[in-house]
């Protein structure tokens, strides 16, 4: 039915708990439902035993020991069991309306890319699981409590196995990977499908203490600059807002704001930095007049950030 994989820090911490929160709702999405596993962290081979993954200890590396994006993605589409495949970034849960959703998308398109928006949500314990409609719990516990992100976080990609025959060394656990991902799925005339509507991916936020220099540098060191050099720069990333259709519980759309997508990012930091100093220099008359703006969160919901490894 499908082949999620994906590869994920050392098992220990808070690390440990979210990761394996991602894994079991991966493996209760269906029965037949297969999890690849790749990378030799810590912890890695325990949790693939216990839960019957496949675990793929051997993964290319860069120089720095990073993990090769293009190795993970052609090996799983060379010994995965099932047609359809997903990567996930390993602190993400699904629930069952991932499978309604892809059952939608592959029956529409035969050259696909499902992608969408997440769910940040604190959640520092193993999720129970065993309780009474623990499926629904979590998709509601993530929207009464979580904040989802705009359409520059992607978090997960499903397609069929042979759509990526072709892909750029980029790494995870930096930056740029993920909008490459899409763009390269434009590049080869996929259909990209933002299936956000219908889908609660719930993200378990965490800390980013895997890097010396924390969250700015993941987002700005050495591998994020070559990640972002090797992926062609700001032209050849895109984000779930490029996409070409939008998915929902009465069928699918198109989206045609994909063609304004590009160059408001282009803009966007050109235009900001103006905005901002009008509504500084405005704000007295404003909060004189009762005004309340909503434009600083809209910018902030499409710009351009890293998702979160």
């Amino acid at each position: 039915m499908l082949t999620i994989f994906a590869t994920g820090k050392a098992f220990r911490g808070h690390s440990a708990i979210i990761q394996r929160n991602a894994i079991e709702s991966w493996k209760r999405l269906h029965a037949d439902v297969e999890v690849i596993l790749f990378g030799d962290e810590e912890g890695a081979g325990e949790i693939a035993r216990e839960l019957d993954l496949r675990h793929e200890p051997r993964v290319e590396r860069n120089e720095f020991g990073s993990k090769r994006l293009d190795w993970m993605f052609l090996r799983a589409q060379e010994i995965a069991r099932h047609e359809i495949l997903c990567y996930s970034n390993c602190d993400i849960m699904l629930a069952p309306d991932f499978c309604e959703a892809l059952e939608k998308v592959r029956a529409m398109h035969r050259r696909f890319l499902m992608v969408g928006r997440r769910w940040d949500t604190d959640i520092a314990e193993a999720w129970n699981f065993d309780a009474p409609d623990a499926d629904e719990k979590l998709a509601r516990f993530a929207r009464e409590r979580g904040t989802q992100r705009g359409y520059d976080c992607v978090d997960y990609f499903a397609f069929r196995r042979g759509f990526y025959a072709e892909l750029a060394p980029l790494v995870v656990g930096r930056i740029w990977w993920d909008h490459w991902l899409v763009w390269k799925a434009r590049k080869m005339r996929g259909h990209v499908v933002d299936a956000s509507e219908m889908v609660t991916a719930v993200h378990q936020n965490h800390g980013y203490e895997y890097h010396a220099a924390g969250v700015q540098g993941v987002w700005g060191d050495a591998q994020a600059k070559r990640n972002y050099e090797l992926a062609g720069g700001h032209w050849h990333l895109h984000t779930i807002a490029d996409a070409t259709h939008i998915l929902d519980a009465n069928g699918e759309r198109a989206n045609y704001r994909r063609w304004w997508a590009p160059y408001w990012r282009y803009l966007r930091p050109q235009i900001a930095p103006v905005w901002f100093a009008v509504l500084n220099a405005t704000r007295p008359v404003r909060r004189w007049l009762g005004l309340r703006s909503g434009v600083r969160s809209r910018l902030r919901a499409g710009t351009l950030h890293p998702s979160r490894p």
